[in-house]
């Protein structure tokens, strides 16, 4: 058991389903007091009974003030893992980058806006993105997903580096397949790129928790991102070869 977590007022955005679901039951298993949160009234409030948590449904960039609320006063840890998985190149409609912006990076800079007053006037806090290997990486024929994902790690590496010797602690999760709703709305490309090596939302609450026992700020579920992340860094232009070499193979797939 993580010591950090027992007895913690928890919220866990985008928590109807998938890696939300799979955060929220590891929390509560955990001993934390958890909020669900979700779009989905009638989700969040299914899984809110089965982990004996409190569902607080609607929009996951308003809700820390009636979360709060809801936990007795105070958020110990939030999990901002509400996300949209828009696809598309460059061309998508302006409405697609605007949400994708909006609830990929925005709800998370919202969120912290909302928190950080009392966790700083108490010296603690954890801060957990659900991020994706696509923030390290990329993803093909995902632009808003990708440069939204590139904003999302931006922003909690951010929020650790100014924050961390003031007892906030940030935790980012960058997976690369996992088998929720959103993989199976990446259609060919995912099948390609995601479907082979695709684990269980269960495995990610797992990464998480171990990284929070070593009090890590990158969580990665596919340990092989990280040599795909020093790959990019190291040489990037053989880096961008080998993923046009992808691209090209799911342009000319039957």
């Amino acid at each position: 058991m993580v010591g950090a977590v027992q007895g913690a007022g928890v919220v866990v955005t985008g928590a109807g389903g998938g890696i939300g679901a799979a955060l929220a039951r590891r929390f509560a298993a955990e001993g934390g007091r958890v909020v669900v949160n979700d779009l989905d009234a009638d989700k969040a409030r299914s899984v809110a009974d089965e982990i004996g948590g409190i569902a607080v449904p609607g929009d996951a960039s308003a809700i820390v003030a009636e979360a709060k609320d809801a936990l007795g006063g105070a958020v110990d840890v939030y999990c901002a893992n509400a996300g949209v998985g828009s696809g598309g190149s460059e061309a998508a409609p302006e409405e697609v980058w605007q949400l994708a912006w909006d609830v990929n990076v925005m709800a998370h800079v919202r969120a912290a806006q909302a928190l950080l007053p009392d966790w700083l006037e108490r010296g603690s806090g954890r801060f957990v993105s659900t991020v994706s290997a696509a923030g390290l990486l990329t993803m093909i024929g995902a632009a808003p997903y990708s440069v939204t994902k590139h904003g999302a790690y931006a922003f909690a590496e951010w929020l650790s580096l100014t924050y961390r010797h003031r007892g906030v602690r940030v935790h980012a999760i960058c997976p690369q397949g996992v088998r929720t709703d959103m993989l199976a709305a990446t259609g060919s490309a995912g099948d390609l790129v995601l479907v082979p090596t695709a684990i269980e939302p269960s495995d990610v609450a797992d990464a998480l928790f171990k990284g929070i026992e070593e009090d890590r700020f990158l969580i990665l579920p596919h340990p092989e991102v990280a040599g795909y992340y020093q790959a990019r860094a190291a040489h990037p232009d053989r880096w961008l070869t080998s993923m046009n070499h992808i691209q090209q193979k799911w342009e000319t797939a039957p």
